[in-house]
């Protein structure tokens, strides 16, 4: 019995240093990329940072009246962002699209059918990737490896598939909703509140946020404030040199456009 006993404290003590050992993983660094509860695969929705830095994110899928309302403002604040564009858009706006990348900007892609990629195959989802990474290739020189969906939605078979093609999944962990059209005011208290280091932030420049244009230099001007700078989803991802990115559990986030 006494045996026994000391086997199962001795037991006891590993769990514990075990248990120690992740949880001081956890402390000292964000979750490793692909990693997550269960089997899951996950985007990248943050970097843990300590840093005051964020990205400012804009996906575009239609329209051609607030893209350059957006770049005027960022050329004047000279905010360097990242633009996930659909190939469809980048075909009907070629000269918008290329006037975004000689401003500085990093290009990503938004896909080709602005539909949930979790209901296709994996076959189509790469047929829909390969689609738009051709787009950008041919018209503006750029060969995509930052990917944000449409709509924010993903399952393990999008994340595979994006991943096999080259790709990093890029979400968001503050959701302006400026597609919503809540006002200015509403845009800019929203970002402002939950912003945070190392944060992914996501913004419409497609014609469905007409208030965007109006936001966004207060949005910029108030993270200034709080000691934000502002650099490209690739910059941010390189903060972190063992390639280790936040994950945030929980079902995908939406977004439209």
């Amino acid at each position: 019995m006494f045996f026994v006993i000391r086997v199962s404290r001795t037991r006891l003590l590993i769990f514990g240093l075990l248990a120690l050992a992740c949880l001081a993983g956890l402390i000292s660094g964000p979750l490793i990329h692909t990693v997550s509860g269960g089997n899951r695969l996950l985007p990248v929705y943050s970097i843990g940072t300590q840093e005051k830095v964020v990205a400012l994110t804009f996906d575009i899928s239609w329209g051609t009246k607030v893209p350059e309302p957006v770049l005027n403002v960022l050329e004047e604040k000279q905010v360097t962002c990242t633009f996930f564009l659909s190939g469809p858009w980048v075909e009907r706006n070629p000269e918008i699209a290329k006037k975004i990348k000689e401003k500085g900007h990093e290009i990503g892609s938004h896909g080709y059918r602005h539909v949930n990629l979790s209901g296709l195959s994996s076959s189509e989802i790469q047929t829909e990737l390969l689609k738009t990474s051709k787009i950008l290739e041919d018209i503006l020189g750029v060969k995509p490896w930052l990917l944000r969906t449409p709509n924010g939605d993903y399952n393990n078979r999008v994340v595979q598939a994006a991943e096999s093609l080259g790709y990093t999944v890029i979400q968001w962990d503050t959701d302006s909703l400026d597609w919503t059209k809540p006002g200015a005011n509403k845009i800019l208290e929203r970002v402002i509140k939950k912003a945070h280091p190392g944060d992914i932030i996501l913004l419409h420049a497609s014609d469905s946020a007409i208030e965007t244009p109006e936001a966004l230099p207060r949005v910029i001007d108030e993270l200034r404030k709080k000691g934000y700078r502002f650099v490209p989803v690739s910059e941010l991802l390189k903060l972190d040199p063992q390639n280790r990115w936040q994950k945030m559990p929980g079902p995908p986030k939406r977004s439209q456009n």
